[in-house]
């Protein structure tokens, strides 16, 4: 018996840890072409933790893994809005399409939470607009200090208020009371931004009154630097100064230098600054240094700051993840496999190109882009390297039966091998290759020997991919005005971040 309640409590506290989020709902007036994403919002890559579609009706269910307990970042037809999640909970969410995300219902286990923070949402609203910040600002140093604090105590009292009507857990009361210290805290970085730039004397210092305010109100830091992003900008806003010094010693002569890299090595001789700060800092930086088209040589580096300086597992994780995503597999590795399904059910393996080179395009039927105009251009580019390398059409739709469809209909009469990556953007595929909704279409060329022959594309009129190609098969494609170009989908940039300290100057 005993052996059977053990049994039992241990399955009672796994399923207690869960992380797994399970999501419902109904987006009246919706397309099947939009998607609904959730994204944690104090998170370092800002990469979707799933992308879940939407069927006639609007209705949509899906499920993903939480980080962790916190805020998260929903984005509806290029609209966003905050919701606090916590693992393990069954939520249902409801609105629509006119005005959702900016407003919707939210009921099941995250009810209390959410009323709790869209009520405080709202009185933030109407209360800032009542606060004439430009007087405030413009006031001397002793009057903005009392009006900064006037400011933090009627936010609190509401938060008070609310938190007696709306009963919200102990988590998101936390955030709240701590978001509220970093909404002044950057009201003060302002402040003596603003009064150094009118005294004219770069070494201009606040009161000892208004430091000591500061500190109290950072009475936390660790905490805040995790779990509230607006904590991160407004710590580098304070380093700017400094790190503007630092990087114009550092880089006089130099013009190979990346900003990560002088970052780095500034933050490594502020020892007033945790080493937690340290890496969700860096991370931050590190994040503008992944871009589109950044030269070999400085993904080179990146990698290495990475690997090297940043010290918390999940932010090195999540960093990887997104130059993954941003970047592509780097060139020279070997093409991943991954299990990969035929319409008529058979299984397909990458490795049967072997010996010839091949491009791999992945899509889904709701990116309307991809039809419009990635297709024409496909069939010209299929049609003209044909006779020396291969093209595998990797579907990422939600079901078979939708790929089925998709791919008799969008690609008919294009020469190549149609298959399904099971369960679409979550399928093994898409997660190896860095293929989220953003990123499509998406394009990857692999050389005859199964390795990847350049970084992954989204816009096939590119030079770049023409010269790959080219190379690749021994062919010469005929020149085309920049105007002809194509750009089909969307431009891949690293995830929206806030504000950093004024870079140093790269290349």
């Amino acid at each position: 018996m005993k052996k059977y309640l053990l049994l039992f409590i241990i399955t009672a506290f796994v399923m207690s840890c869960s992380k797994k989020v399970e999501v419902k709902g109904k987006i009246t007036g919706s397309s099947p072409l939009e998607r609904i994403e959730f994204v944690e919002a104090s998170g370092v890559a800002t990469l979707p933790l799933v992308n879940i579609g939407l069927d006639k009706d609007g209705s949509f269910t899906g499920s993903f893994e939480a980080p962790k307990e916190g805020m998260y970042v929903i984005n509806y037809a290029g609209k966003q809005n905050l919701i606090y999640l916590e693992g393990g909970q069954k939520l249902n969410i409801s609105g629509n399409s006119m005005t959702f995300p900016n407003e919707f219902v939210v009921t099941g286990d995250a009810k209390k939470n959410n009323d709790f923070l869209q009520a405080s949402q709202k009185f933030l609203g109407e209360y800032g607009s009542k606060i004439n910040i430009q007087q405030l600002m413009s006031g001397d140093e002793k009057t903005f200090l009392k009006g900064a604090q006037k400011i933090e105590a009627d936010i609190n009292k509401n938060v008070e208020e609310l938190a007696q009507k709306n009963n919200p857990g102990k988590g998101i009361l936390e955030w709240k009371k701590n978001d509220v210290k970093v909404t002044v805290l950057n009201l003060l970085a302002n402040y003596e931004m603003a009064q150094r730039q009118m005294s004219g004397n770069p070494s201009f210092k606040v009161s000892k009154a208004f430091q000591d305010y500061e500190n109290k109100l950072q009475d936390n830091k660790d905490v805040l630097v995790k779990t509230i992003p607006l904590y991160r900008q407004y710590l580098l806003v304070k380093m700017s100064p400094d790190f503007q010094k630092y990087a114009e010693a550092k880089t006089k002569g130099k013009t190979d230098v990346t900003t990560s890299e002088i970052f780095a090595q500034f933050l490594k001789d502020r020892k007033e600054v945790s080493q937690t700060a340290k890496d969700y800092l860096l991370a931050f930086v590190v994040a503008q240094d992944i871009h589109p088209g950044a030269p070999a040589k400085n993904i080179d580096k990146v990698k290495k700051i990475i690997d090297t300086d940043i010290t918390d597992a999940a932010i090195k994780a999540d960093l990887v993840k997104m130059q993954l995503a941003v970047n592509g597999l780097k060139v020279g590795e070997a093409a991943p496999e991954a299990p990969l399904v035929k319409a008529d059910g058979k299984s397909y393996q990458l490795s049967e190109n072997k010996g010839k080179p091949y491009m791999l395009f992945f899509y889904a039927s709701w990116n309307p882009y991809i039809s419009e105009g990635t297709v024409p251009v496909l069939k010209e580019v299929v049609n003209f390297y044909k006779s020396k390398m291969n093209f595998v059409f990797v579907n990422v739709d939600d079901t078979k039966d939708q790929f089925v469809k998709t791919s008799s209909a969008l690609l008919k009469g294009i020469p190549g091998t149609n298959v399904y990556g099971e369960k679409g953007l979550e399928s093994d595929i898409a997660k190896k290759y860095g293929v989220y909704g953003f990123k499509l279409p998406c394009f990857v060329i692999v050389d005859k020997d199964g390795k990847i022959a350049g970084r992954s594309f989204v816009n096939l009129g590119e030079q770049e991919v023409v010269t790959i190609l080219d190379k690749l098969t021994g062919l010469s494609a005929p020149k085309v005005q920049p105007s002809a170009q194509v750009m089909p989908g969307m431009q891949i940039d690293p995830p929206a971040q806030p504000a950093s300290p004024q870079p140093a100057p790269t290349k």
